[in-house]
């Protein structure tokens, strides 16, 4: 293995590590040397690649935000109604977070003022959805008087809620929960005829492996 591959394998296992302790502690109790321990390396080797935690909480979230995009991009939504890729993309990225840590803690990243990161996940995933709310009211699927303002600004915050509360409690992040959400939620915005089509569940769509994404 060259040096240039080990550097890298540090460095990852680093962002892995970071990412795990900012997931469990938050952002302002992980410390470096419980980083740099959880990766297998030394401090000295942690400086060599980041210069301060606010630098490893940047990595930990630009990688997140690649993997988000990645697995984002990679749902046709467009073989379904918008109310409805809306719906398995909320499916896909809450089962995204629940196995990613480096994804889960880039969200919590966002959600921290102390972190001072770079990249807002949050807002990333807003243009997701803010996207597919624009379809659904080109498409005339959303109920007369719906605020499309209101629906990102609803989903978008259920959403970031789910990550927040599954710090302490992982149901949070299940299909169930998801599917609860949108049970309530797809009646008071889709036209009738639209909702008797529609799966809180999601379709197969939202049920793909969310690291895996279309060639």
């Amino acid at each position: 293995m060259s040096q240039q591959e080990r550097a890298a394998r540090t460095q990852t296992a680093l962002i892995r590590s970071a990412a795990e302790m900012f997931d469990r502690h938050g952002y302002e109790k992980a410390s470096l040397n419980d980083i740099s321990s959880g990766a297998g390396v030394s401090r000295g080797a942690l400086h060599f690649h980041f210069d301060s935690k606010a630098e490893v909480a940047c990595a930990v979230e630009s990688a997140a935000a690649r993997t988000l995009r990645r697995v984002l991009d990679g749902v046709p939504s467009e073989e379904v109604c918008a109310l409805q890729g809306l719906t398995d993309l909320t499916h896909r990225l809450v089962r995204l977070l629940l196995r990613d840590v480096v994804v889960r803690a880039g969200f919590l990243l966002s959600c921290e003022a102390g972190a001072r990161v770079r990249t807002d996940l949050c807002q990333q995933w807003r243009t997701y959805v803010h996207g597919l709310v624009l379809r659904a009211a080109e498409e005339k699927t959303l109920a007369p008087g719906v605020s499309q303002e209101g629906v990102v600004n609803t989903v978008v915050g259920a959403t970031v809620g789910f990550v927040v509360l599954s710090r302490a409690d992982k149901q949070w992040l299940t299909a169930r929960t998801v599917t609860g959400f949108w049970r309530v939620l797809l009646p008071s915005l889709a036209d009738p005829l639209t909702m008797a089509g529609l799966e809180p569940a999601g379709t197969r769509l939202a049920h793909g492996d969310p690291r895996r994404t279309a060639p």
